[in-house]
C-alpha cells in the first residue's frame, strides 16, 4: 500500500458523560472550513419531540440550513446519530446509525439508514449526533477517539480512493492492535465525480479478520461527504455489554430482548432465511408476483429470474455470522469469499464482496436485463469500492438503456458503447467511468432527473417520453419495486417524503396479493399508519428487518398481521426498558407522526413539499407503451370493462392505453387527497395549523413557514 500522511491540526479534548437511558444530551459539531470542533448540548424538548436518530439529524440540519442553501454550500451539514436503543447487544438490529444531509439529487433532505459500529461508538464515545459543516482544503480524516476522549482533525495525503482499501488502512492504523474497536465512514472517486455517492460504513468482522461494510446509500450523501474534503471519519471505542446504554429498566430489556432473539432463532430457519441468504429470497418471490423490475420497470417478471435469485447465493456466500451489529441474530449481511472480478483496478485479484443484497440484484441486475449472478457481484463490489449507490446506478443505468433501445439516443451519444439491455460489459464499463467522471457513465452519474435535461438539450431527445420511462420522483431514483398494479404502493412511493425509497412504505403485497385495502379510506389509513412506525426505527436507531421479515408463527390469525402488532408491543417494552418513557405502540406511531410531520414542513422550506412535488413518472402508474399494455393486455383489458365500464371492442392498443391512463391517473390523484386528509394536511399537501400545534412542532419559524404558504 501506498506511503501516506496523517498530519494533527486541531485536537479537542472532552469530557464523556455518563450515557444515561440511552442518552448522552450532547452533541459533537466539526466546522471543516475553520478545524473548529464544540460540543453543544441537547435540550429536553429537542429530545421530547425528536426523539434521537433521523429526528436529531433533521434538527441539527434543520439550524444548520436556509431555504437558499444548496448540497455544494459549505453551510449544509452532513449529520450521523444513533438513537437512544441504538448499540444495544442484546436487542436485534439494535446497530443503526442515520445519516441526514441536503442531497445532491433531491436539493431537499435526504436521510439513510444504515449498519455498521459508528452510530453505537458514537454515542458510547460521547456524542448522540455528529454534524459536520464546512469544507476542507485538503483531504481530511476526522478521529473520533472514545477511549481517549479526544477528537482530532488530521490533514491526509497519499490515502488510497478504494473504500476498501482505505478503511482496511484506517482501522490498521487507528487500531491500536484491537480492530474491532474501530468504525470508519468513508466514500470513494465515485462520490466525487458523480451526485449518486453512497458512504460505507465498517464493522470489524472477527472472524475472517477484515473490515465490512454496509452502505448509506440514497440521495448521494456520499457526494456531500466527499464535496467537504472528508476522507474519512473514525470512530474508536472498546467494551459493549448490556449495560452501556444505561438502561432504565435493565431486567424488563432482557426479558424482551429474550424472547425476540429466541423467537428469530427458532423461525428465521423456517422462513425467509435471513441468516443464510438474507434479502436475495425476495427476487423470486417478486417475479413470481410480477413485482421484479424487468428493463427499466417495463416488466415484472422474467424467466431468467431465478439466475439471481436465493439457491444462487446460498452456493455463492461464505457461511458464518454476518450481523452488521453485535449480537443480531437475524446476522442478514452476507458477503461472497475470494471473488475475482473480470474487469477494473482489483482485475484478477481475490476479493471480499459484501452483498449483494435485493435491491443491488433488482437494480444492477434484473433491471439491466442481466441475469449473470456473477455480473451483478461485480457491479456490487465496484459500487462500494467507488461509494455510488446501487440503486441509483441500476435505475439510471436502465433509463439509459431503455432510451438507447427506444432510439433517443444512439452509440453517437454514449462513445460508441452499446446500451442494449443485457449489455453485462456495457454496464461495467459505466460504473468504471462513473467512478473516474469520464465518457458517457458521466452523464449517468447525475442521476436520472438530470440525464434527462442533457438527453433532450444535447441529443434531442423527445422531453415527453422521457418524463413518462424516467424512473425517478422528487430527484431521487426509484429503488426496485415494480408499482403498476398496486395503487397503495404508487402512493408509498410518491407520497415518500424523500423520494421513491421503500423504507417508509412497502405495502404491494398488503394491497395487490391479497386486497386488504379495497377503498382509497383504508389505503390511506395504510399510508398513513406504516410510515409512521417504519420512521420510528430511524428514530431509535434500530433495522426494520426483524420486526417484519421474521413473524410470530400465530401471526395470520392476529387482528392486524400486516402490523405485527406482537413485535410492535415488544418495541414499546423495549423503549420504555431503555428510555424510561413509559410507551404504547400508539406512543411510538405518535412519536414519529411529529418527526415526519416536521420533515415535510422541512422539504417546504427547501422549495417543495406540496402536492405537485407527489407526481409520478407515469410508468410507475400504468404502462407507457403499447409492448407493455400487450405484456398484460388481458388484466388492463378486463380493467377497462369492469373496472371504467368501457366498451373496448375495435378499439386500438393505443386507444386503449389512452382511456388506461386517464384512469389510473385520475385513480392517483384521488389517492392523495385521501391520504392528505387523513395525515392531516392541506389539499395542497402542506400539514395544518392543527396538525403540527398537535404534535408539539409549532416551532415559531414552523408557523411562519407555513402563513407565508398560506396555512395559518
Amino acid at each position: 500500500m501506498a506511503d501516506y500522511e496523517l498530519k494533527i491540526i486541531k485536537t479537542l479534548t472532552y469530557k464523556r458523560p455518563e450515557i444515561e437511558k440511552g442518552y448522552t444530551d450532547q452533541t459533537l459539531r466539526v466546522d471543516l472550513s475553520t478545524s473548529s470542533m464544540t460540543v453543544e448540548p441537547v435540550d429536553p424538548k429537542t429530545r421530547q419531540v425528536f426523539i434521537g436518530g433521523k429526528g436529531y439529524g433533521l434538527w441539527l440540519l434543520w439550524n444548520a440550513v436556509d431555504a437558499t442553501t444548496r448540497w455544494n454550500d459549505a453551510q449544509n451539514a452532513v449529520c450521523i446519530a444513533a438513537g437512544p436503543l441504538g448499540g444495544t447487544p442484546i436487542y436485534p438490529g439494535s446497530g443503526k446509525s442515520i445519516v441526514t444531509s441536503l442531497s445532491p439529487l433531491t436539493g431537499s433532505v435526504i436521510d439513510s439508514n444504515v449498519g455498521g459500529y459508528f452510530g453505537p461508538y458514537l454515542k458510547f464515545s460521547g456524542f448522540d449526533a455528529l454534524q459536520i459543516q464546512g469544507k476542507a482544503s485538503q483531504d481530511t480524516v476526522i478521529f473520533i477517539d472514545g477511549i481517549e476522549k479526544r477528537v482530532q482533525i488530521y490533514d491526509a495525503a497519499g490515502l488510497p480512493d478504494s473504500s476498501y482499501e482505505l478503511s482496511t488502512l484506517l482501522t490498521g492504523h487507528f487500531s491500536e492492535g484491537k480492530p474491532r474497536h474501530i468504525s470508519v465512514v468513508s466514500a470513494g472517486p465515485g462520490a466525487k465525480n458523480t451526485l449518486i455517492g453512497c458512504l460505507n460504513f465498517t464493522w470489524y468482522d472477527a472472524k475472517r479478520k477484515r473490515a465490512r461494510y454496509k452502505q448509506a446509500g440514497r440521495g448521494g450523501i456520499g457526494t456531500v461527504f466527499a464535496d467537504k474534503g472528508l476522507k474519512a471519519l473514525v470512530v474508536r471505542w472498546d467494551t459493549v455489554t448490556a449495560d452501556t446504554n444505561k438502561p432504565a429498566d435493565k431486567t424488563r430489556l432482557k426479558e424482551v430482548a429474550k424472547l425476540y432473539s429466541r423467537e428469530i432463532v427458532e423461525l428465521d430457519p423456517k422462513q425467509n432465511e435471513m441468516a443464510r441468504i438474507g434479502t436475495t429470497h425476495l427476487v423470486t418471490i417478486m417475479n413470481d408476483h410480477d413485482l421484479l423490475p424487468t428493463h427499466n420497470f417495463r416488466y415484472g417478471s422474467h424467466p431468467q429470474a431465478a439466475n439471481l435469485g436465493q439457491q444462487v447465493y446460498r452456493r455463492l456466500f461464505d457461511p458464518g455470522f454476518d450481523g452488521c451489529w453485535m449480537g443480531c441474530t437475524v446476522a442478514c449481511s452476507h458477503g461472497i469469499k475470494d471473488f475475482v472480478p473480470l474487469t477494473g483496478p482489483f482485475k484478477g485479484q481475490a476479493v471480499f464482496v459484501d452483498g449483494p443484497e435485493y435491491e443491488t440484484i433488482g437494480g444492477c441486475g434484473s433491471n439491466l436485463g442481466i441475469f449473470d449472478p456473477y455480473t451483478v457481484v461485480e457491479m456490487n463490489f465496484y459500487c462500494d469500492a467507488y461509494g455510488l449507490d446501487t440503486i441509483s446506478v441500476g435505475t439510471g443505468m436502465a433509463f439509459a438503456m431503455e432510451c438507447f433501445e427506444m432510439g433517443l439516443i444512439d452509440a453517437s451519444h454514449t462513445n460508441g458503447l452499446d446500451l442494449s439491455f443485457g449489455n453485462r460489459l456495457s454496464a461495467l464499463t459505466l460504473v468504471h467511468q462513473m467512478a473516474a467522471g469520464e465518457g458517457f457513465g458521466r452523464i449517468i452519474g447525475q442521476g436520472v432527473r438530470r440525464m434527462k435535461e442533457i438527453f433532450a438539450a444535447d441529443f434531442g431527445a423527445d422531453p415527453a417520453v422521457m418524463a413518462d420511462i424516467g424512473m425517478e420522483a422528487k430527484g431521487l431514483e426509484f429503488s426496485e419495486y415494480m408499482t403498476k398494479e398496486s395503487l397503495a404502493q404508487q402512493g408509498g412511493y410518491g407520497l415518500a417524503l424523500k423520494g421513491p425509497q421503500h423504507d417508509e412504505a412497502w405495502l404491494i403485497f398488503l394491497d395487490m396479493v391479497h386486497n386488504f385495502m379495497p377503498t382509497f379510506e383504508q389505503k390511506a389509513e395504510a399510508l398513513h399508519w406504516f410510515p409512521m412506525f417504519r420512521t420510528w426505527f430511524s428514530l431509535c436507531g434500530l433495522c426494520k428487518l426483524p420486526w417484519n421479515d421474521i413473524v410470530p408463527e400465530d401471526n395470520q390469525d392476529t387482528e392486524e398481521p400486516a402490523k405485527v402488532m406482537k413485535h410492535i408491543q415488544w418495541y414499546a417494552d423495549y423503549f420504555s426498558a431503555v428510555t424510561g418513557r413509559l410507551s404504547t405502540p400508539e406512543d411510538l406511531v405518535k412519536m414519529s407522526e411529529g418527526v415526519y410531520n416536521f420533515q415535510r414542513i422541512f422539504n417546504l422550506k427547501m422549495g417543495f413539499g406540496r402536492r405537485e412535488h407527489d407526481n409520478l413518472p407515469y410508468r410507475a402508474v400504468g404502462p407507457v407503451t403499447e409492448e407493455e399494455y400487450l405484456s398484460r393486455a388481458e388484466r388492463y383489458d378486463q380493467q377497462l370493462v369492469k373496472t371504467c365500464k368501457i366498451d373496448i371492442d375495435g378499439k386500438s392498443t393505443a386507444e386503449k392505453l389512452t382511456l388506461l391512463r386517464q384512469f389510473r391517473e385520475r385513480q392517483y390523484d384521488k389517492l392523495k387527497d385521501a391520504v392528505y386528509k387523513r395525515r392531516g394536511w392541506t389539499a395542497e399537501g402542506i400539514p395544518t395549523r392543527q396538525t403540527v400545534e398537535r404534535l408539539n412542532i409549532d416551532f415559531a419559524e414552523v408557523l411562519d413557514l407555513l402563513k407565508a404558504h398560506g396555512v395559518s
